[in-house]
């Protein structure tokens, strides 16, 4: 009976590899390179893959080396010009974790590999309520697996803010009640941009919009944002004239008194930088009341991949129960799992639940990918020389 429930959720999670293919591609994933190009600016993360790094080559006989990424773009530039120079193996990216807006830069130019990601044996235990088979509203079709869940997310300290402010309108009354204490990452900073997004998404009066590319309204449908930002950014850290760079440059001024407030795409962040002593013991997360943006994030491999095998391997260990409920514990990295625990043997399922962030806000889903550079673009025209 057991074995039947098992096939039964092979079958209902979609095509996968037989198990003598797999069993192929684990073979001549052994002795593999692969080289990991991955966002490295948090030491958590950094840790938590060099674990992995570790776990793959006791287990799989796979080299794995990560390359530090400031920006995944950097990486989407190196797979382009490897493609204009006629390079269709031995490509330099083996596996690449990749945001919505860079993955559809891949996918239209045709550099990724498509159709395996919903075919490795672990994806039987994805949560299939997350959105796992699009990315910022493009179909991944099978080109993407995911690995981690994001939501932006408020960082506050109790003495500063006692409750949760609820909305945008509730944002900026605070913000000019404390004048200079508030601010948020200078875009194309990834939270900062996202910050951008859910305030257009909030206060929009075309919301529908946004599921597609810009086109011709788009002065219409974002005059709202700019007229929020108009009044918030006089309130604002330097007087709105300055930003900080990135998210961590936040949490440093949190810490130090001279911010009331960070921002972080990791509802379980706080959680994590307490438990390091980086934040005070009285941060706390939290988001408005409605609706918080957020995705799943992903890991990709390029078509030119010089060890497509290995990062298949590896992009499956990054599913499995083990490395899932590491990576969602805050005080390893604290990064939410894609897994729905209903899915999972007993012991798995409670060891990844113990991890798991509650009382978020309902996810807001992505604009379409292409809103990111008009956002950024707009947001330098307007404010980014001032």
């Amino acid at each position: 009976m057991r074995f039947c429930a098992f096939l039964t959720g092979l079958l209902l999670a979609g095509p996968t590899f037989a198990a003598d293919g797999w069993q192929d591609i684990k073979n001549e994933a052994k002795g593999q390179t692969v080289w990991f190009n991955a966002w490295g600016g948090d030491p958590a993360v950094n840790r938590y893959l060099d674990w992995v790094s570790g776990e793959v080559k006791t287990h799989y006989a796979i080299n794995l080396n990560i390359v530090h990424l400031a920006d995944a773009a950097d990486a989407v530039k190196r797979i382009q010009t490897e493609r204009a120079a006629g390079r269709k193996t031995n490509g330099s990216v083996d596996l690449l974790w990749v945001n919505g807006e860079n993955f559809r830069t891949l996918k239209e130019a045709n550099l990724l590999q498509t159709q395996w990601a919903q075919a490795l044996p672990n994806w039987q235990f994805v949560d299939m309520h997350k959105p796992v088979t699009e990315d910022f509203a493009i179909a991944t079709d099978g080109a993407e697996s995911p690995w981690g869940g994001a939501q932006l997310t408020f960082i506050a300290r109790r003495g500063n803010l006692p409750a949760p402010l609820s909305d945008p309108q509730a944002l900026l009354e605070y913000a000019g009640a404390h004048p200079g204490k508030i601010t948020y990452p200078r875009p194309p900073d990834f939270t900062g941009t996202a910050f951008l997004e859910q305030l257009l998404l909030t206060l929009t009066r075309s919301p529908e919009a946004l599921k597609a590319a810009p086109d011709e309204r788009f002065a219409q449908v974002t005059a709202p944002l700019w007229a929020y930002l108009d009044r918030l950014h006089p309130l604002l850290w330097r007087a709105g004239k300055d930003f900080p760079p990135t998210p961590a440059r936040m949490d440093a001024l949190l810490a130090s008194g001279s911010l009331n407030m960070s921002l972080t795409f990791n509802p379980a962040h706080a959680r994590q930088k307490v438990a390091s002593g980086e934040l005070p013991a009285d941060s706390y997360s939290f988001g408005f009341q409605n609706r918080m943006i957020g995705n799943v994030h992903f890991v990709t491999i390029p078509a030119n991949s010089s060890a497509s095998a290995a990062a298949k391997v590896v992009a499956n260990f990054l599913l499995s129960p083990q490395a899932q409920t590491r990576k969602a514990d805050p005080a390893i990295w604290g990064d939410p799992s894609v897994l729905d625990a209903q899915k999972l043997p007993k012991a798995d399922a409670a060891a990844l639940t113990a991890h798991a962030t509650n009382g978020l806000p309902a996810m807001l889903p992505e604009p379409h990918a292409a809103w990111v550079n008009a956002l950024e673009q707009e947001w330098l025209r307007r404010y980014g020389t001032r």
